[in-house]
């Protein structure tokens, strides 16, 4: 088995000699504590203007040189060592000299032992020199993440891996840029097909100028986040939001409640608590059924990717239950009683003089009632194109 290492570089003069010298040292040590057979060794220059090139030269042929003659970014090296590399495993290494190489011997043992697609040296621990604003952007990252997979990585940025080739066509396509590695992470543990693992490591401060900028990539970092979340489960963000406004719809009707119970007559202050209430529900409503329609939909388009469909949470369930249907038609009935005389009064006489409140309560029930009935609709619609898809699957092999 061939463990490719692929060191990006940019301007890193006061540090590739020593990063290369560092991981040919520590080559035969990792073939000889893990299952690796050959390690090779891709240096490439992202558009260096110092002395990385002239350094790098001097260890030809022990290792691979590709130079780019203009900055292409990051990741963009990353995956043209990948491209032009032969190992069975794939992996890459900082060159500023904050990684140890030897690590790889951990993190090829780990990918081993838990059958895993990706596995990635953790920084955040006792023993790390990472400065404080890092530490607390990775952790705040690493909280979104999990709350967006379910599933947990301390560190969404590390600069240290070593992947399944195999596994790539799962994660790909990844940015050029330093949110490669955050948007490796955010895939790799929003897809359901894919295992990520970390371990701690050491991590030491790095040889020259950083060229992390901690506000611009922040912001490309939470992006490739939530295009990961969006793209793998846009349910967990419609769904999370939709219950934000559900509650804040139920809090504006917790004070005209009290009110009705103890004074049994509705004011008639209550109007814009009615209709704002009204407004942030039938919001949430239309959440709750997109996000069920997204879930169907991220099955159909990455259904190559997705061993079988998972129905969890109480969205999901809702919407797929008999109950749905029943409470729907339950709405619309009610809804319509609220009015019923009204409406037999606006036939008999021409006019009407029911209060506005049952309007309002109409028009939620109703609506609510339509939503519910449209979105199993649409599930029907989706039940029968899965069929095909599945269809289609088990005969294309």
């Amino acid at each position: 088995m061939i463990l490719s290492i692929v060191i990006p570089a940019l301007n890193e003069e006061d540090s590739i000699a020593s990063i290369i010298e560092r991981t040919l040292t520590a080559s035969p040590i990792i073939i000889k504590n893990t299952d690796i057979t050959e390690v090779e060794i891709t240096v490439v220059s992202d558009g260096s203007t110092d002395n990385t090139v002239k350094f790098a030269q001097k260890y030809l042929p022990k290792i691979n040189l590709i130079i780019f003659e203009k900055n292409k970014g990051y990741g963009a090296a990353i995956k043209q060592g990948w491209n032009e590399s032969k190992g069975d495993l794939v992996a890459f290494l900082d060159a500023d000299g904050t990684c140890d190489p030897l690590f790889f011997e951990n993190l090829c043992n780990l990918l081993k032992t838990e059958n895993a697609d990706v596995v990635l040296g953790c920084r955040l621990n006792k023993e790390s020199k990472m400065p404080l604003i890092r530490r607390v952007g990775n952790f705040m990252f690493a909280a979104l993440l999990t709350f967006l997979s379910s599933s947990k990585v301390k560190d969404t940025a590390s600069g240290m891996r070593v992947v399944k080739r195999a596994s790539l066509n799962k994660l790909y396509p990844l940015p050029d840029g330093l949110h490669f590695t955050p948007a490796m992470s955010a895939k790799a543990l929003m897809n359901d097909n894919v295992t990520i693992a970390e371990i701690d490591m050491p991590y030491n401060e790095r040889d020259g100028e950083s060229k992390l900028h901690v506000l611009k990539d922040g912001i490309r970092f939470l992006r490739v986040i939530l295009t990961a979340a969006f793209l793998y489960r846009p349910q967990v963000i419609f769904n999370s939001v939709a219950s934000i406004l559900f509650i804040f719809s139920a809090l504006l009707m917790f004070q005209p409640l009290g009110y009705y119970f103890a004074n049994h007559k509705v004011a008639e202050w209550m109007i814009y608590r009615f209709i704002v209430s009204e407004t942030f529900a039938i919001t949430a409503m239309v959440l709750f059924s997109s996000s069920f329609v997204l879930h169907n939909t991220v099955w159909l388009s990455l259904s190559n990717d997705i061993e079988k469909e998972k129905v969890s949470g109480l969205v999901m369930s809702f919407f797929k239950s008999k109950f749905s249907t029943l409470l729907a038609l339950g709405l619309l009935i009610v809804g319509l009683v609220l009015i019923g005389s009204s409406i037999g009064s606006r036939i008999i006489t021409g006019h009407t003089h029911e209060h506005w409140s049952r309007y309002i309560a109409f028009s939620f029930l109703t609506i609510s009632g339509f939503i519910i009935l449209i979105t199993k609709w649409i599930n029907w619609v989706f039940s029968v194109l899965k069929d095909k898809v599945l269809y289609i699957q088990a005969n294309s092999h």
